[in-house]
């Protein structure tokens, strides 16, 4: 049996309130390594070309206020 089995047979003994608990965790996590993939694509020019794009876009009257 795998990791991922042994933990998805704990997990579906969670209650409500632990299984909460736990999507709050993980979510906490994705978002984290979001972030981090954000800062190195930025950091590596990977975003220059969207970013001139956007600015572009928003100098010739392509945006609106959110």
């Amino acid at each position: 049996m795998t990791r991922v089995e042994q933990l998805e047979q704990q997990i579906v003994q969670l209650d409500p309130d632990e299984f909460a608990q736990l999507r709050e965790w993980l979510m906490e996590q994705d978002w984290a390594e979001w972030d981090l993939q954000i800062e190195r694509d930025a950091a590596s020019g990977k975003l220059d070309r969207l970013a001139k794009q956007a600015l572009a876009d928003h100098a010739a009257g392509k945006s609106r206020l959110l």
